[in-house]
């Protein structure tokens, strides 16, 4: 470590900034945010700074400068680019202030880092002044995997912690408070935008016996398969969890994604496979959460398109068990993507259908055939095993059978693989694909599928 960091309070301190082009700007915007007193020398400015003078926001002295200036102030920043700037630094050191040379690293005391904001969360970032361009790649990575309301659950924490320190005196008690505060419910609602019933969790939580700990599940998309396309909110639940209960679809380079020292439970259910039924998992997502644990419910795609979604969460609502939605990408839209159909189109399709191949018993699985005989694009979820029903049903409904199908197998993955045809052949396209999850689409947009096979994946 070559430079010791650390955050200087500037509130209502003076800070001198020589120079009034875009490199001052930008300084000066930092140093405005950080409630500094800020004085400009130069003979000109840009509009930016010039407005802000006009404004009396900033003082504006069109002078050349000399070290007298410096009489007073706490910082002194040096953006002239010019030979002024080794003048200036020159000037503040000898008066023992700290100075900055904007793109001048030998003649800096300090570098400006790069910076990222959420509310009173502020974190900095510094390459030494080797590469600036490289900070705002990381910087853009690490904004990326910060909740966008993070600042609104320090302020939610701020706004309490005098009366969590009054209420809860054991100091690992309250350690293990805040850390389920963070990590549960409240959090999520702040994340979620519901600040208010955050704030009504976060003190029924602080009523309730501190030995007693609440514990929360979240239901989670894991999308249609490509880990790429795991959104920001579920990677940050898979690091949180501390038990996952995953789907058999699940693939397996979304489950590398999980904390390495989290719980694992397949409770997947697949065609002639079925392990372990539905009630059974509702039982085991209120009982681990019971215990107090951070309890994520990981399905492909997304959790309320037919993924019963809906029914494990009245479970859990039921019983006064915490829980939340993270959702992921359907498979409908990922995988029709991944293979280049548009799923509307103002020529072709007006609306879309997305329809279950396998209903409960008594249900006609296949009620929804006349819309495709009505311009819509259909999505088969699960429908594989009946392809040849799904053909017989839409040609008896009038539907031409020239009409476009594609088959998408594990879509959006490496190992993706498209067939596309027409209705009369749909039951031997369907016999091209294995035992990975395949998705239907029936329409005229259908057309648009840019056709694979394994082979030819794996080949290009």
């Amino acid at each position: 470590m070559h430079s010791f960091p650390g955050f200087l309070n500037l509130q209502d301190r003076a800070v001198l900034v020589v120079g009034g082009g875009e490199n001052a700007a930008r300084k000066i915007r930092l140093l405005r945010k950080a409630g500094a007193r800020v004085q400009v020398v130069a003979p000109d400015l840009n509009a930016e700074i010039s407005a802000l003078a006009d404004d009396g926001a900033i003082v504006h002295r069109a002078t050349a400068f000399t070290p007298a200036l410096l009489d007073g102030m706490r910082l002194v920043i040096a953006a002239t680019g010019e030979a002024t700037d080794e003048i200036v630094a020159t000037a503040a050191r000898a008066r023992g202030l700290l100075v900055n040379v904007v793109d001048r690293a030998d003649l800096s005391d300090f570098t400006v880092p790069a910076i990222i904001e959420r509310g009173d969360i502020t974190i900095g970032i510094s390459s030494n002044g080797t590469a600036p361009l490289l900070l705002g790649r990381i910087r853009a990575q690490i904004e990326a995997l910060l909740p966008a309301r993070l600042g609104d659950l320090a302020a939610l924490a701020g706004e309490f912690r005098g009366t969590v320190a009054r209420v809860i005196r054991d100091a690992a008690q309250r350690k293990h408070f805040w850390e389920r505060v963070f990590d549960g419910a409240v959090a999520a609602k702040v994340y979620a935008g519901d600040r208010s019933s955050a704030r009504s969790a976060l003190m029924a939580a602080l009523n309730s016996p501190q030995d007693a700990v609440s514990g929360h599940v979240q239901l989670v998309g894991a999308g249609p398969g490509n880990p790429d396309l795991l959104t920001l909110a579920a990677q940050r639940a898979l690091m949180d969890a501390d038990i996952v209960l995953y789907d058999a679809l699940v693939a397996p380079e979304i489950l590398d994604r999980v904390r390495r020292d989290a719980e694992r439970i397949p409770v997947g259910k697949r065609k002639g496979r079925h392990s372990v039924g539905q009630d059974e998992i509702n039982a085991q997502l209120a009982a681990h959460a019971v215990l107090g644990r951070r309890v994520v419910r990981l399905k492909a795609g997304d959790p309320f398109i037919f993924g019963r979604g809906g029914e494990e969460m009245d479970y859990l609502t039921e019983r006064g068990i915490a829980v939340s939605v993270i959702p992921g990408i359907t498979a409908a839209l990922g995988c029709a993507a991944a293979a280049g159909i548009p799923l509307t189109h103002r020529d072709l399709s007006h609306g879309i259908s997305l329809v279950s191949g396998q209903l409960k018993s008594g249900e006609d699985s296949l009620a929804w055939a006349d819309r495709a005989q009505a311009g819509e694009t259909i999505v088969v979820y699960m429908g594989l095993g009946q392809a040849a029903a799904i053909r017989d049903r839409l040609l008896d409904t009038g539907v031409a059978p020239s009409l476009p199908v594609a088959l998408i197998e594990n879509g959006t993955r490496i190992s993706q693989q498209v067939s596309a045809g027409q209705l009369h052949a749909l039951p031997t396209l369907a016999a091209q694909h294995g035992d990975g999850p395949v998705l239907l689409i029936i329409g005229k947009v259908a057309a648009y599928a840019q056709a694979t096979t394994t082979q030819q994946r794996r080949s290009a």
